[in-house]
């Protein structure tokens, strides 16, 4: 298999900023737990990069030990999959992860120029993708959404700097952005998340988050260099949660700062340091439907856990709810 010529696993250049202390608010969740360690043994990682929630589970890639690893959502380890290669359920270097509504989870096979889909319980069931500039093909895939219709999102680097959405079985459906600064344009998509209503987060190295409908209209965005509240420094991982609260890790300035999905400010947490609530190169993250925040804090090789209460419900389909309060 032809390898993706872009990796984007390490360390993101990132601009000098001094780092503001983070702001208490009244959303601002409270610390829960932690868990990892730098090692390969189980819940151990060596620079763990992306997460997901479903099911009841947490599922974290571990970038250098060519894994996927399940985890409770406190932190109990409940099992692996994944080893270096090519082959089905094999990786190089996973990145991104995303869970659907059916519980299975999507894996950006970041080396292999590929995604590939398993069960909850880490059973392969299919890939798409190769190295390429054409639909359906990546050149630095990153992060990967699941959307509550069924259909993925894959944001896409180096080469092409876009969003490529899908099937949940890997069928192309539509494409969207190019190089560039403006509306609708990207300089390394690197977070992709969906809300409620279908609508597509991207953060991208232009220090912004920028939000499209699901077919890759665009509708706004926010954010510029900097450490000012709705300011960021190399923006990240992104996240919704089922208030429709938009959470983006904001790794130079070592914070998630959190946003109405219109992009006006909520709040902010985390500095830089090693100790609960803290964060060295804190990379993506997740909310589940709990009220819980999971973020990886890559430089501590940890998952760090924040609550910030039971949330209402949402809807995840066409006439129907999702219990939430469970």
């Amino acid at each position: 298999m032809e390898k993706c010529p872009f990796i984007r696993g390490f360390r993101t250049v990132l601009f000098a900023i001094a780092l503001v202390p983070a702001l208490a608010s009244a959303q601002s969740p409270t610390y829960l737990t932690q868990w990892g360690a730098y090692g390969s043994g189980p819940g151990q990682f060596t620079i763990p990069y992306g997460i997901a929630v479903g099911g009841g589970s947490v599922y974290v890639s571990d970038f250098m030990d060519q894994r996927v690893q399940r985890f409770t959502s406190d932190g109990s380890y409940l099992g692996q999959w994944g080893d270096y290669g090519s082959d089905d359920g094999q990786f190089f270097n996973p990145a991104g992860v995303a869970s659907d509504a059916a519980g299975d989870v999507y894996v950006v096979d970041q080396g292999n120029c590929r995604i590939q889909k398993f069960t909850g319980a880490g059973t392969y069931l299919t890939q798409w993708g190769s190295s390429g500039s054409d639909p359906g093909q990546f050149s630095a895939p990153t992060a990967v959404a699941a959307d509550a219709f069924g259909n993925v999102y894959v944001a896409d680097g180096g080469m092409n700097q876009r969003i490529q959405k899908f099937t949940g079985t890997g069928a192309f459906l539509a494409q969207w952005g190019s190089a560039g600064g403006g509306d609708g344009e990207f300089y390394e998509p690197t977070g992709v998340a969906t809300d409620g209503a279908g609508n597509v987060y991207v953060t991208d190295m232009n220090h912004r988050v920028q939000k499209f409908t699901g077919s890759g209209t665009y509708l706004a965005q926010w954010g510029s260099l900097g450490s000012e509240t709705g300011q960021f420094n190399g923006p990240a991982g992104v996240a919704t949660d089922a208030r429709g609260t938009v959470f983006v890790v904001d790794q130079g300035n070592a914070r998630v700062q959190a946003f109405n999905g219109a992009g006006v400010f909520l709040s902010q947490w985390g500095t830089l340091g090693s100790g609960a609530g803290e964060f060295y190169e804190p990379f993506m993250l997740a909310a589940d439907d709990l009220g819980n925040v999971f973020v990886v804090d890559r430089g501590n090789n940890r998952i760090e856990k924040f609550g910030l209460g039971p949330v209402p419900a949402r809807p995840t389909s066409w006439g129907g709810l999702k219990a939430l309060y469970r």
